[in-house]
């Protein structure tokens, strides 16, 4: 028998369901279902639901759950979309709801949304008072009565419901909310419906699920259920099979750009793009021209001509407005209008981009122009759009977080009443694996099996946890993308309330392109905000005032740097596997930085030693064919770029860039049939233009070969730019290099003790933190890097900004502890904030030793309650110096070992001189700083001097004992491993805090350096 199903809620209404998409049509498929309903409380979901169910001939239903305040009360309400009308209609009801944040529909939106709405009117309460409203709002025909039967029992109440619809001559339908697809899945739900609540299954205030048949309903139990109804039966079919919903096939919504009505945009672009042109290439030739005007046609034909006009609008707003834009990002790099427009600052004929690698004119697709904007000012791009286009016509995009394996784990475990320290120990027993299933993690872990297996409650908890994993968890904003309407969004999309004040729509992504909105990506990139910071810093110090434009590409001292693998901080180039690669490479010339960037990817990287052999002249260049030559020889013969594919195609066999784009495509895509017939019509077409069937074919497998290792030269030239901006501005201007990094790393200590240590390699002085000099953040002071206040470990940010702020109000240095606590109030001035600045020797400059500053931090926080007890009263109006202060509490200062690990504490490294510096200077043989240990690649002989961190004693399978020691010195920390032989001979000399000599053997493991210990010394002994 055909069955249908008039209320699914899925997943995708978050934390009200466990039906997947996927499951859900296996079921109705088993079910013979003719036709189904989507009703969650928002539209979330919508799209896939219609378009799968859709494809499996199953009627889909689009309905939406939600409550209506009546004039007499609030009732519950199921709309369904009779028709596009009425779909049009729910997009505007959800759309009023989510972003106004309302629980109810008021009256007057229902009356003014219902046409083609068919309304199921059912609640716990029904009433004839509210069921006789909804009756003069929707005509009869539009209007039904639910009425539910819960494991197939009659409620005490259906006589008088039935009563009261004969009464209204309102029809009934069977009514059954499907929220887990079997029977089984009840409890699974029930904690689902605890999380929601945040509720543990325990808890007394848990709302329970009212029944536990929320399962899909199979033929057997809609008959047997309803069976002495079996009209209603038949009211709900003809009901949902009364629902026509067409999504036509989507055409583009693409947004006008504001203009006089007598300009037309396609003349506006081509204005702006020539007068662009002239500004940006001294000697516009003949190919730049015909390149545009190519361009501006292929544009024109495809009505993109106000898109390019919004996007160079917003980018000549950012440049306005002083907010630094990537140089481009993506294909859209190989566009010259881009480029005459100023949205990307690559030059595509300079540089050997191709157009149709962008915009094919052989394929229709929007296109896709992403920009990078300095991570710190990105909003204020977003809001000039809204602004200039209106609030209703731009919305950002939602995306969903998922219930992940480890999310989940610990999620029910919380849920079920699991100690904390469980948690832990079920997050440690699953393998950190990027997109590990639990069904994985179970087969993988024998902790996790051992775990589950002993306890029957872990047995349930897994079987949930299994049940829940992957459902959507929460919503957030995507980080990049935003769509722009020529309509009022709610035409389109539903949409609710989001952040900033600008909307965000209900769908993610890929719904929202598959209607045909418009989304255009604007990127927060970490590295231009750096950049913004660099050149600040630098404008800011010297009167020569530099610019990215500024910045020749040629210059020998930033490739010197580059060939050394000196890369910190450097965008893109700073890994390990990266610098191992610039090494072998040794770029001399711009092109080098693109064609390693193109090539440090999992397949293509093999090709690095090929490329720096031949471009050092090691190995001979070789062309499969001499046509090849004029195209590869940038890339010494090796095919590196989509483009050169693309190239290869239009040479060799007459492809247009077009029809060569195609090509790369479809031979990407590793299609057997496919590969055969492009070999066939590229044989065919090479024969044509005089080349042998044989070398036809060897091309062809070289572009076969290549297909999936080449990477779109566009992007990689563009991101490229900033690599070598980046690398050119730390080879000239190290201190706001460094200063800028450091600002960005705070709370990365990791990073900031690499950057620390290698700036004290190059001899760039560290200045320590002071009340007087420090700022904010890390500054530049007389050709070093001032340490900011706001590096400091338990130094809150309201404190650092008292400071600043009573610091530039004042004519004079404070004079003591005293005075700076009275100025900074009892309210800020705590033990609990000063203490760290004291052990960071910030206070320094007040002449006393930290130990006595410690000694009399309580006398000192007593004074300022005495005296300034808040920040409004101030008992001697800013001149305390007639009340007695209290005395300084003079102690021994700290001994050298405690100075230094107090400086660790809050600083995360040592100021003072380390205890190992003058050790060094008494030995005359070699010592290695653990520094340069670190750098190492290969294995070589080494000896070290460090103080011992740390000493991690095991034993080995065989009951062996064995250590690892963690040294360090000034410049840093390692680890040296000690196996039992050694260990034995030397365990007397390992005791925590003492310095040792350690002679070993240095090697890379993991993209770390540890030594083999074998022999270690006490530092004074012969």
């Amino acid at each position: 028998m055909e069955t249908v199903y008039p209320q699914i809620v899925t997943s995708a209404d978050m934390l009200k369901s466990t039906i997947q998409l996927d499951q859900l049509i296996q079921k109705l498929k088993k079910n013979n279902a003719k036709a189904a309903a989507i009703t969650n409380s928002k539209l979330y979901g919508m799209l896939p639901f219609w378009h799968e169910l859709n494809k499996q001939q199953i009627h889909p239903v689009i309905g939406l759950t939600i409550k209506v305040q009546l004039e007499t009360q609030v009732c519950s309400v199921i709309l369904y979309a009779k028709n596009n009308r009425g779909y049009e209609n729910l997009l505007k009801i959800t759309s009023g709801l989510e972003t106004r944040e309302l629980s109810e529909l008021p009256l007057k939106w229902l009356l003014a949304y219902r046409e083609g709405i068919i309304a199921v009117y059912h609640s716990e309460q029904y009433s004839k008072e509210a069921l006789a409203e909804l009756a003069d709002i929707f005509l009869p025909t539009f209007l039904f009565v639910g009425v539910e039967r819960p494991n197939g029992i009659i409620k005490e109440d259906e006589p008088e419901i039935v009563s009261i619809a004969d009464e209204l001559s309102i029809p009934i339908t069977t009514f059954h909310m499907s929220r887990y697809v079997e029977k089984e899945g009840a409890f699974a739900f029930e904690v689902l419906n605890a999380m929601d609540q945040s509720l543990k299954m325990a808890d007394l205030h848990r709302l329970k699920p009212s029944n536990n048949s929320y399962h899909i309903l199979s033929s057997d139990e809609w008959l047997s259920w309803f069976s002495d109804v079996p009209q209603w039966l038949e009211n709900t079919k003809k009901m949902l099979e009364s629902c026509h919903l067409q999504f036509e096939q989507p055409t583009h919504h693409m947004p006008n750009f504001p203009l006089p009505s007598n300009v037309l945009a396609k003349d506006h672009l081509r204005q702006l793009c020539e007068e662009g042109l002239a500004k940006r290439v001294k000697n516009v030739t003949n190919e730049y021209v015909d390149r545009l005007h190519y361009e501006l046609q292929v544009i024109s034909q495809m009505k993109y001509d106000d898109y390019f006009l919004i996007v160079q609008d917003f980018m000549k707003f950012a440049k306005q407005a002083g907010i630094l834009t990537g140089p481009g990002r993506g294909s859209s790099a190989s566009s010259l209008v881009a480029y005459s427009l100023f949205i990307t600052d690559v030059d595509p004929i300079e540089n050997g981009l191709l157009f149709e690698r962008f915009l094919n004119p052989e394929r229709i697709t929007l296109p896709d122009i992403d920009i990078d904007f300095a991570d710190s000012k990105r909003m204020e791009v977003i809001q000039y759009v809204v602004k200039k286009y209106g609030k209703q016509h731009v919305s950002q995009i939602i995306t969903f977080g998922t219930l992940s394996t480890k999310a989940v784990a610990r999620e029910v475990a919380r849920v079920f009443g699991f100690e904390s320290s469980t948690l832990e120990a079920i997050s440690s027993f699953i393998p950190s694996k990027p997109g590990i299933s639990l069904k994985e993690a179970y087969e993988q872990s024998q902790k996790l099996r051992e775990f589950i297996q002993t306890e029957e409650i872990r047995k349930k908890w897994f079987q949930v946890a299994l049940a829940l994993e992957g459902l959507p968890r929460n919503a957030s904003t995507h980080a990049a993308g935003v769509v722009l309407s020529p309509s009022p969004l709610v035409d389109v999309v539903p949409i609710q309330s989001g952040h900033d004040e600008i909307y965000l729509t209900q769908w993610p992504m890929k719904e929202v392109e598959q209607v045909g909105l418009l989304k255009m990506d604007f990127l927060g990139l970490r590295n231009l905000t750096i950049i913004e910071r660099i050149l600040f810093l630098i404008n800011k110090k010297t009167t020569a005032h530099v610019t990215l434009e500024s910045i020749p590409l040629n210059d020998k001292p930033t490739f010197q740097m580059l060939q050394n693998g000196d890369t910190t901080g450097v965008f893109q180039l700073e890994s390990a596997g990266m610098r191992n690669a610039i090494r072998q490479i040794k770029p001399s010339r711009f092109e080098d930085i693109v064609a390693v960037n193109a090539l440090f990817r999992p397949g293509p990287m093999d090709s690095i030693p090929l490329y720096a052999k031949r471009k050092l002249g090691q190995q001979a260049v070789t062309y499969e064919h001499p046509v090849l030559e004029p195209i590869l020889k940038e890339t010494y013969g090796i095919i590196v770029y989509q483009e050169q594919i693309m190239q290869i195609a239009s040479q060799m066999a007459g492809f247009t860039f077009g029809e060569a784009d195609l090509l790369r495509r479809a031979v990407s895509k590793k299609n057997r049939d496919i590969l055969q017939k492009e070999r066939a019509h590229f044989v065919q077409k090479a024969i044509e233009l005089g080349h042998t069937q044989e070398a036809a074919s060897s091309v062809y497998d070289l572009i076969v070969r290549f297909a999936d290792y080449g990477f779109p030269k566009s992007h990689a030239v563009a991101y490229s730019v900033i690599s070598y901006q980046m690398a050119y501005l730390k080879t000239h201007f190290p201190v706001p290099f460094y200063c800028a990094l450091l600002s960005t790393a705070v709370g990365n200590q990791e990073k900031i003790n690499q950057l620390l240590m290698e700036m004290k390699q190059k001899n760039i002085s560290v200045l320590p933190p002071s009340i007087y000099k420090s700022q904010l953040s890390f500054s530049v002071e007389s050709s070093g890097v001032r340490f900011g206040l706001n590096a400091i470990k338990g130094v809150p940010h309201t404190f650092i900004r008292k400071l600043t702020q009573q610091r530039a109000n004042r004519s004079s240095s404070w004079e003591d502890i005293f005075d700076f606590a009275a100025d900074l109030t009892a309210v800020h001035f705590t033990r609990k904030n000063v203490e760290p600045l004291i052990k960071a020797g910030a206070l320094d400059e007040l002449k006393e030793e930290r130990s006595t500053l410690l000694a009399t931090l309580d006398a000192a926080v007593k004074y300022a309650e005495l005296v300034s007890p808040t920040e409004e009263s101030d008992l001697f109006d800013g001149d305390a110096s007639h009340f007695g202060k209290s005395k300084y509490v003079r102690t021994e200062p700290l001994p050298l070992m405690m100075k230094l690990q107090f400086e660790k504490d809050v600083l995360g490294q040592y100021f003072s001189e380390h205890p190992t510096v003058s050790i060094k200077r008494n030995y005359p043989e070699q010592i290695v700083s653990i520094w340069n240990a670190n750098q190492v690649q290969k294995e070589w002989k080494i000896k070290i001097i460090g103080l011992i961190e740390e000493i991690k004693r095991i034993r080995t399978k065989k009951g062996e004992s064995m250590a690892f020691v963690t040294l360090q010195d000034d410049t840093g920390s390692i680890s040296v491993t000690l196996f039992p032989e050694e260990y034995a001979k030397y365990n007397a000399l390992l005791k925590e805090m003492s310095i040792i000599v350690v002679e070993g053997k240095a090697e890379r493991r993991n993209g770390k350096t540890q030594i083999i210990g074998k022999s270690i010394s006490n530092y004074n002994s012969d």
